[in-house]
């Protein structure tokens, strides 16, 4: 179904719009798209053309997103529509992110259809996922406000090119979001900007949300120290040493099928990098790395979470208190149960 659009101004002497909604604010006349292929002009007003159209949906546990420190052991449904408004060369989806909605196959289905799949599979909350949830903001947002007398939670994993006034009004409760790598690869690879996706991260944690931060480390793109520390380094003058950061492996995809897969010796050298800097949470992921799964108490290092991959955990906190802390020595830690 078509929706108008939320976030877009009509521009002067013209049928053309502005659409607000992403940090790229593309300029769009009548018949056309912006560049994420899911709003477009009609007839002088810009309308959601995959408002509902899901591409992907799939009951996930939490820690696939991957989401370590918010609500652990949890089932999430997760939606997607095709799109986005990144072209990443690397991009792991991009099959359905760099699809047009009509392009690939879809299920129709309204926020409230999207909650009772939810609460019928015994899913916890709902995950926005798999392309750029920042493109189908509308169903996305309906959903949300729907799902608030149904104590389901809900999740966004981004690239963070959402722009402010949007991300203050969805009322989401956690994000990942992607910090890719320095300026120059945004540019060269995402065809994108580094600094509002770092200004994204400062104002959801601002705003109170739960977030985690993910950086995929592609070979000879991003692997060097330099661009290690870089985001190690915002992360901890930023955001905060309690706020997780996972470094992932990069496979060979899309338009980079040419580099090699990342080695888990360069994943473990990023964690380290972030351990020695003070995070409290770095962890490793797309490989078999079991340690890096793992959450630990910051204070004394007690195991607080045994991950094997995307399994259940096993959950090792006391609870008693509102704020979580470690059994063995009564840390607090920044963990919602």
């Amino acid at each position: 179904m078509l929706k108008e659009a939320l976030f877009y101004e009509f521009l002067e002497n013209s049928s053309s719009v502005k659409c607000n909604l992403c940090y790229k604010h593309c300029k769009i006349s009548i018949g056309k798209r912006g560049i994420c292929g899911g709003r477009k002009n009609i007839s002088g007003k810009l309308y959601s053309i995959n408002y509902g159209k899901l591409c992907a949906t799939a009951i996930d546990q939490i820690e696939k997103k991957p989401l370590f420190n918010y609500r652990p052991k949890t089932s999430v449904f997760s939606i997607a529509s095709a799109g986005c408004n990144f072209k990443c060369m690397h991009c792991q989806n991009w099959e359905i992110s760099q699809a047009l909605p009509e392009e690939i196959p879809f299920t129709e289905l309204t926020p409230k259809e999207v909650l009772n799949l939810a609460k019928n599979y015994h899913c916890e909350g709902i995950a926005y996922t798999y392309t750029e949830p920042t493109i189908f903001y509308e169903f996305m947002k309906d959903t949300i406000d729907a799902s608030k007398n149904m104590n389901l939670f809900n999740v966004m994993i981004t690239n963070g090119y959402i722009e402010k006034e949007p991300l203050k009004k969805l009322g989401i409760d956690a994000m990942n979001i992607d910090i890719k790598g320095n300026s120059e690869f945004y540019k060269k690879v995402c065809f994108g900007e580094l600094e509002p996706v770092l200004e994204t991260c400062v104002l959801a944690k601002k705003l109170g949300i739960h977030v985690e931060i993910t950086n995929l480390i592609v070979p000879k793109y991003n692997d060097n120290q330099k661009d290690i520390e870089f985001i190690v380094n915002f992360v901890k003058d930023e955001l905060g040493i309690d706020t997780p950061l996972h470094f992932t492996a990069f496979y060979p995809t899309y338009k980079l099928t040419n580099i090699e897969k990342t080695s888990i010796n360069t994943l473990k050298k990023a964690r380290d990098i972030g351990v020695n800097a003070g995070l409290h949470y770095v962890y490793v992921g797309n490989v078999p790395y079991g340690t890096g799964y793992n959450t630990y108490c910051p204070n004394c290092g007690e195991t607080l979470i045994e991950r094997f991959s995307y399994q259940r955990p096993n959950i090792n906190l006391n609870t008693d208190s509102k704020v979580p802390n470690c059994p063995k020595c009564g840390e607090k830690v920044n963990i919602t149960i």
